[in-house]
């Protein structure tokens, strides 16, 4: 009926069951076509449809090596489960390559009644995600964004720039002046928000960075950007990672190359992810407390599902914790 009618599997589901923001020329012809087809729902498949799932999609868009090496996700989905769980929800968990298979799995799983409702991971510039299941009438949060107007309420990035603004006043103090920093894809909105507390923070001391690069998250991106800063003239003596998983790397690459950690170069990463506590030299990390936010995110979600949960509380803000990757600058320097 979808193809007949020209539109999606999705607004065939609208369409029929009185769902979802669709014009009312798509409905009717929509219903138009469901009448030469000679269709009429069935009593049984409405109701099952209608009835609640009670499973949650999470759908990440990274590729499956990222994912596996990076324990981010593992500190989310605990924060997630343990809030779902005791409530009789489910997780659903997909990995999609893009946008276009991201946008096509939410219509689908709706379209067959598959979930009761979704978390959004990796806000974007522009983001589609929150409009387009707005559309589909499907409640959601969405991890890491600073927009009260957006339309599916965010969870977990208040304050980013503040970790940040931390790990470099703490540098500073330590007598580092020349900075390198390691991000995340540019797209991503904590991205943009954690280079701009970063490049800030210098200028307020009067300094730029060394460098500051992109990667996409993989190892193998964390350690040939840190074998390229290491490589300047004039290398930088601290470098901040952009989370846990690229600094480990950044440490490993510095000590295979015959530097000290920190007593050559001292290293940052973000998350605090329990693997920093069990490195040596131990991690220097900003800690944004993911179980907390996935929690947070799960108990703002079951509200929006109906469920008699009271709403979430997120206090306090990213935070330093200081270890011993960090240390007082190379007197050379």
């Amino acid at each position: 009926m979808a193809a007949a009618a020209g539109v999606s599997t999705a607004a065939v589901s609208q369409a029929v069951n009185g769902t979802g923001r669709i014009s009312e020329a798509t409905r009717r012809r929509v219903l138009a076509a469901a009448a030469e087809l000679g269709w009429s729902p069935s009593a049984s498949a409405s109701a099952l449809r209608r009835a609640r799932t009670r499973t949650i999609a999470l759908v990440v868009r990274r590729p499956t090596d990222v994912l596996g090496a990076d324990p981010h996700f593992s500190e989310l989905i605990t924060g997630l489960e343990g809030e779902l769980a005791p409530r009789g929800y489910g997780l659903l968990l997909h990995l999609v390559a893009d946008m276009a298979q991201e946008s096509a799995l939410y219509e689908r799983l709706v379209a067959e009644g598959r979930i009761d409702g979704a978390v959004l991971t990796d806000a974007r510039a522009d983001d589609p995600r929150p409009q387009l299941l707005r559309g589909l009438g499907l409640p959601a949060v969405l991890l890491g964004t600073p927009d009260p107007s957006a339309p599916v309420p965010g969870v977990g990035l208040g304050q980013q720039d503040a970790g940040v603004r931390e790990a470099v006043a703490h540098l500073l103090e330590l007598g580092h002046r020349r900075f390198a920093y390691v991000a995340g894809p540019a797209e991503l909105v904590h991205t943009g928000l954690r280079r701009a507390a970063f490049e800030s923070a210098l200028a307020e001391a009067g300094l730029r960075p060394v460098a500051v690069r992109h990667t996409d998250f993989t190892e193998r991106a964390a350690v040939a950007v840190t074998e390229e800063l290491l490589a300047l003239p004039d290398r930088p003596t601290a470098l901040v990672f952009t989370n846990d998983s690229m600094a480990v790397c950044g440490i490993g690459t510095a000590q295979r190359g015959g530097l000290r950690v920190p007593e050559d170069v001292s290293v940052v990463g973000y998350d605090n992810l329990p693997l920093g506590r069990w490195l040596h030299p131990r991690l220097t990390t900003v800690d944004q407390q993911v179980q907390r936010v996935g929690a947070a995110a799960a108990r703002e979600l079951l509200v929006r599902c109906g469920e008699d949960v009271s709403p979430p509380v997120l206090d306090g803000r990213p935070s330093l914790v200081v270890r011993e990757s960090t240390g007082p600058a190379p007197s050379a320097h």
